[in-house]
């Protein structure tokens, strides 16, 4: 994987609990300075000792426990109790209006698929987050965005397979026993495509709910999925489609979920740009539509200290997906960090 960096990315791999302890390793320097200044931290710790905490790590044990077991290595890298690592990594199904935010497009033009997506997360985290390649034993491995402390996948991320996945925040109010979200988004990145990938997404009881857009080398379709407790809803995307940090396919109005003023805000303006993409869709239409600031209204692209979700625009990247390999570039501040092509392994060597 040849690459330009400027962005950090740590290489790391073994089995669950080994990957685990590195990321927390690498998440060390920072995590105690995030969580002493994180308004959801403090409201997330109150769930500690809940029977409904209970459910959701066995719920979690059943369906993933090598997960679970990552999740467990990373809080002994960062010196933190399980349990708490645990809860930290639930927070969208224990208080519902998580500051993890983010808008992603999707778009097909002729044989060219591009996903590309701005990760908006806690302005704490500007500068502070990283790239971490992961190569778990008989996986596939992968490239993701990494916030400390957070499994990864519930950001953006591109596998060995070519299975490329971005994940928008949904604000769910009504969770349920089941896998939390972020559990569900990590094994998403151990899939070989986009069937075992919609296996896992609609066999899998979800605990509340996350917006995956799907695509992967060698298959014509992008998805955007709408994985909630309620229900799995997929649709094709034929041409160009956005999606900002609500629930909007058909039949959504029946769960209960938080509709922020930046999200309603986001998703119009997104709505209304695409209509104004003439000619072929390029690369750099689909990131200038990521970097808008809107003549009114709360912006795409959110670098305000006192934006009301208390979000920042952390990264942007832009997938260009092919037949046998994924090319990814990271955009922080509108300047290119990373930039690399991830080859697709056969099938045979990613499961070996």
């Amino acid at each position: 994987m040849a690459s330009k960096q400027d962005l950090s990315v740590f290489q790391v791999g073994g089995e669950p609990y080994d990957i685990g302890y590195r990321l927390g390793e690498l998440a060390r320097p920072v995590f105690a300075g995030y969580m002493e200044q994180s308004s959801a931290w403090r409201a997330v710790r109150r769930w500690r000792g809940e029977p409904f905490v209970q459910r959701l790590r066995e719920a979690a044990q059943a369906h993933f426990p090598a997960l679970l077991v990552e999740l467990d290595g990373m809080a002994a890298g960062l010196g933190w109790s399980a349990e708490d690592i645990f809860l930290w990594n639930c927070r969208g199904e224990l208080i519902h209006n998580a500051p993890d935010g983010c808008t992603t497009l999707a778009a097909v033009d002729g044989n060219a698929r591009f996903i590309a997506h701005n990760e908006d997360g806690d302005a704490f985290l500007r500068e502070r987050c990283a790239l971490v390649e992961v190569q778990a034993a008989g996986k596939p491995g992968f490239v993701s965005f990494y916030y400390p402390g957070s499994l990864p996948g519930h950001t953006f991320a591109a596998n060995r397979a070519g299975l490329v996945q971005a994940i928008n925040n949904l604000r769910i109010r009504v969770p349920a026993t089941g896998v939390p979200r972020m559990i569900l988004a990590r094994a998403v990145l151990d899939a070989v495509s986009l069937d075992e990938t919609l296996l896992i997404l609609r066999g899998t009881p979800a605990a509340s709910g996350f917006h995956h857009t799907l695509g992967c080398a060698g298959d014509g379709r992008l998805l955007s999925v709408e994985a909630s407790a309620q229900r799995c809803s997929v649709q094709t995307v034929s041409t160009i489609a956005g999606h900002a940090n609500h629930l909007i396919h058909p039949g959504c109005e029946a769960e209960a979920q938080i509709v922020t003023d930046s999200s309603r805000d986001r998703q119009a303006r997104v709505d209304h740009l695409l209509t104004t993409l003439a000619g072929p869709i390029t690369p750099a239409a689909l990131v200038d539509v990521l970097q808008d600031r809107a003549p009114s209204g709360l912006p795409i692209y959110r670098d305000d200290p006192l934006d009301p979700d208390d979000e920042n625009t952390l990264a942007t990247t832009l997938f260009e997906i092919g037949s046998d390999a994924v090319a990814m570039k990271v955009y922080r501040q509108g300047q290119c960090a990373f930039d690399t092509v991830i080859a697709c392994m056969p099938t045979t060597q990613a499961d070996a």
